[in-house]
């Protein structure tokens, strides 16, 4: 697994523990990354997500009371997205990944990677070293 600093690793850990999670749950494990991986994302986290009821909380991507710039707003709807499929009219690749720097797309990426449970870069490597026939028509 990919952290991105030590701070990254440990808030992960932290959300983890607090939440209870079972390690098999990649979807609330990819969720948590990705909180933990953003230090505005984390600070907010209980808004986020309700440890209580070990839901998502939705209604912070429009609360005027949790102040989210676009790039934290897009992780958020990535993460809820990774959760349970939560979709709303902003959560298409375009609109997540558009407003995202180098390291939030690289905690976006962990995130997916680690909810299917794959890693994209190392596929892609072996599918180019596969000989391919083509047929052409």
């Amino acid at each position: 697994m990919y952290f991105l600093n030590k701070d990254h690793a440990h808030n992960f850990q932290n959300v983890i523990l607090h939440d209870k999670t079972h390690p098999g749950d990649t979807e609330r494990m990819a969720l948590f990354y990705i909180l933990g991986g953003n230090e505005d994302l984390f600070m907010k986290c209980k808004h986020i997500y309700d440890f209580k009821n070990h839901e998502i909380n939705p209604e912070v991507l429009t609360s005027v009371e949790i102040d989210l710039c676009s790039s934290s707003k897009a992780l958020v709807r990535l993460s809820y997205n990774l959760f349970n499929g939560y979709e709303d009219e902003y959560t298409t690749p375009r609109d997540l990944f558009y407003n995202l720097d180098r390291k939030n797309f690289l905690i976006a990426k962990g995130g997916m990677e680690m909810r299917f449970g794959i890693y994209i870069e190392k596929q892609v490597a072996e599918k180019m070293d596969e000989k391919m026939e083509i047929e052409f028509l």
